[in-house]
């Protein structure tokens, strides 16, 4: 007979989170507040000594940015954590004003826009972890593998893990945010649940990234770059500034515009950008390693919160669920959502009904993903060489006027201020569609019948040799 948490009293007030990247360790402290043991399982061993690359986290190489609502939940759920975050050497910054920034329109003008907190993602993992595991209730069980869940004395329910390393783990409640790699499918056909229907649109979308020495340049205004690519260009690239004098830069392209991962490639790469900046940034910089490639970029939601059977006991949740095209930024942000959620969910419930209540939790927490989602899925669309249900005439009316969107946000503070509004997950997408919004877009804004791309933003000067 299965374990389950009627045979060991101990499992009545624990809660199991698998996975310890950032969704993970959100999930556990917001469980935290209900529940007075909660387990971390993680595959990887866990550094102890400052921030360090792990293979469970495969795109940590590539820039990250957590955009100002994910900021704004994490410090709710850690105070202070955005203090330790910065004294770590993650920066604040203002987004457009402190890029130069090339969107799929033009350039960024000084507009307000909005916050985001730029680091390693390594250091962010660090800091996040080292305050979460401040709550005594928490702790971290790494170099564990699950393997499989438990059944309740149902069958059907879930009443813990079982690890490869040590056996079954007993557990009121079970979060799976084991990322990309999640097998829940699996795990649940063996509970007799059916399997979720799966969406899915791949962009093939390719990553290269490289550490550079920043170069010393008196004269320069910028602190991140960021050209972006459009479908008849579909190269792009960014970069922003990281601890101890570092760049970090990330090459982006769509199909066989995927950028190389060779040491000479790289640089040439971005000479083929819409614009020589992110070269002319580079070409004299020291390189501090070897580009590093990521093609996993799809966008993926297995429906789980469609299933009309769901087991109590158990919920999944971050990319395990849902996962997006990274070029977007909002992986970590949609984490921090998907935490608040579940612990908006579970507030005021003891252990027991938190375990009944799954089915509506999993509903819940999947709506954080709702506008990433819409987001990333109706850009890709734009792509021809995008796998996946095409656009419908719904989604082609809104793509056509998130084109004169763009436009106007370039150049308008009025435009901007709600653009970066719902880029940042902080207001709703309904905010570009008030009367006031759509009236000022539609009658000052339209796309350029043939647009050209400056060298450079007006505001700045050009590449130091330039002479301008």
């Amino acid at each position: 007979m299965d374990d389950d948490t009627d045979n060991h009293p101990e499992a009545h007030d624990h809660a199991v989170v698998l996975g310890a990247g950032l969704a993970g360790l959100l999930a556990a402290r917001a469980l935290a507040q209900r529940f007075a043991r909660v387990t971390v399982v993680e595959r990887d061993e866990l550094p102890d000594t400052g921030p360090a690359f792990r293979p469970g986290v495969p795109q940590s190489r590539h820039v990250h940015v957590l955009w100002s609502r994910g900021l704004e939940l994490m410090e709710e759920l850690l105070p202070g954590v955005t203090r330790e975050l910065l004294a770590a050497g993650a920066a604040l910054m203002e987004s457009p004003r402190d890029f130069l920034w090339l969107s799929s329109a033009d350039w960024f003008h000084r507009v307000p826009g909005s916050r985001i907190l730029v680091g390693s993602r390594e250091l962010i993992d660090w800091t996040v972890r080292r305050e979460v595991l401040r709550d005594e209730r928490i702790r971290v069980r790494a170099g564990s593998t699950a393997t499989g869940l438990v059944a309740g004395p149902d069958g059907r329910s879930v009443a813990g893990v079982r690890l490869r390393e040590g056996g079954p783990l007993p557990a009121r409640f079970v979060v799976d945010a084991t990322g990309r790699t999640s097998r829940a499918p699996a795990w649940l056909a063996a509970l007799g649940h059916p399997a979720p229907a799966t969406t899915r649109y791949d962009s093939r979308l390719g990553y290269s990234s490289r550490y550079y020495e920043v170069p010393p340049d008196p004269a320069r205004r910028w602190q991140g770059m960021y050209v972006q690519g459009r479908p008849d260009s579909p190269r792009g690239g960014v970069l922003v500034p990281l601890d101890d004098g570092r760049w970090l830069a990330t090459l982006i392209g769509n199909g066989e515009h995927a950028p190389p991962t060779g040491d000479e490639e790289f640089l040439e790469y971005t000479r083929t950008l819409r614009t020589p900046a992110l070269y002319d940034a580079l070409r004299d910089a020291k390189p501090l390693s070897s580009p590093t490639g990521f093609r996993s970029t799809a966008n993926e939601w297995r429906h789980y919160e469609r299933l009309d059977r769901w087991p109590a006991g158990f919920v999944v949740l971050g990319d395990a669920a849902c996962r997006f095209n990274p070029v977007y930024g909002h992986g970590m942000t949609v984490a921090a959502l998907a935490a608040d959620a579940l612990a908006g969910a579970i507030r005021g419930l003891a252990p027991r009904e938190i375990a009944a209540a799954a089915r509506r939790i999993q509903r819940r927490t999947a709506t954080a993903a709702d506008v990433a989602w819409q987001i990333a899925t109706s850009e890709d669309m734009r792509y021809p060489e995008t796998e996946g249900p095409p656009p419908d005439r719904a989604t082609k009316v809104l793509q056509a006027y998130m084109s004169r969107v763009i436009v106007g946000a370039n150049a308008d503070p009025e435009i901007s201020r709600p653009f970066f509004g719902v880029l940042s997950l902080s207001a709703s997408p309904n905010t570009l569609l008030s009367p006031g919004t759509v009236i000022r877009v539609l009658s000052k804004w339209r796309l350029p019948t043939a647009p050209e791309t400056a060298a450079y933003p007006p505001h700045h000067p050009g590449p130091p040799d330039s002479g301008s």
